[in-house]
């Protein structure tokens, strides 16, 4: 990839996880995540962008929005589903390369998130696009 843009946003969620593997997190608690969403491009567009960054702000705000003051374990999309921090990368991802299908635009070949849980640990998710050419 040659160019990537990056912006940023913020969620703030409660869940809670099935498996001893995760100790007392398997109790209700609460995350507060800072979210990195990337659009990647081989080529600028005729005015010299990869994605615009207003657009891109705005739909990852949608995405996140829709996510943030949740009790996740109350969601119907997640029932069943351990809302780790990788599955809820993939998710945003996933939701962000839907809003880019739906704009049209497919000259964005890739779609990264990361979530940063603290300033010591994170998770990612990098996805291409299945666009026609």
């Amino acid at each position: 990839m040659s160019f990537t843009v990056t912006v940023r946003d913020h969620m703030m969620i409660a869940h809670s996880f099935t498996g001893e593997a995760f100790g007392p997190a398997q109790r209700l608690h609460g995350a507060t995540f800072v979210v990195d969403a990337s659009f990647g491009a081989a080529d600028l567009d005729a005015d010299g962008v990869v994605v615009d960054i207003g657009w891109a702000s705005a739909a990852l705000a949608g995405v996140v929005g829709v996510l943030s003051y949740r009790n996740l374990d109350d969601e119907p999309l997640f029932t069943g589903v351990n809302t780790t921090t990788e599955v809820l990368c993939r998710h945003v991802a996933d939701r962000l390369a839907d809003a880019l299908d739906e704009v049209g635009d497919s000259r964005v070949e890739t779609v990264a998130v990361t979530l940063h849980e603290s300033h010591v640990a994170w998770a990612s998710y990098s996805r291409a696009r299945r666009v026609a050419r």
